[in-house]
């Protein structure tokens, strides 16, 4: 004996709900790279960690993604401009202790 359609509905709405959702996640990931798709394999030059830029003089991982989120604003932007904007000589990643008097 065959299986009413109405016993499938469930399962399709279900389908449907995962669909949507798989879109939407995608979607907002996609908005978030700047319209890029999501990065895979970052090794540790490339990763992003803003906790690794203090005041201390060593080379930190993160240096290359936050230097293109301070040039262009999104993590993944990146510029072939051979100078960088106006103001990019004052912004500057390193941290400084504030002053005891």
């Amino acid at each position: 004996m065959g299986v009413p359609f109405e016993t499938l509905l469930p399962y399709g709405v279900m389908l449907g709900m995962f669909a949507f959702s798989a879109a939407a996640v995608g979607g907002l990931r996609n908005m978030q790279n700047g319209g890029k798709r999501a990065r895979r394999g970052i090794d540790a030059w490339d990763q992003y960690d803003a906790s690794a830029m203090t005041s201390s003089l060593v080379l930190t991982p993160g240096v290359v993604m936050e230097r293109d989120r301070r040039l262009t604003g999104f993590v993944r932007g990146q510029t072939d401009k051979p100078e960088a904007p106006k103001g990019f000589e004052t912004n500057n990643p390193w941290r400084v202790e504030t002053r005891y008097m």
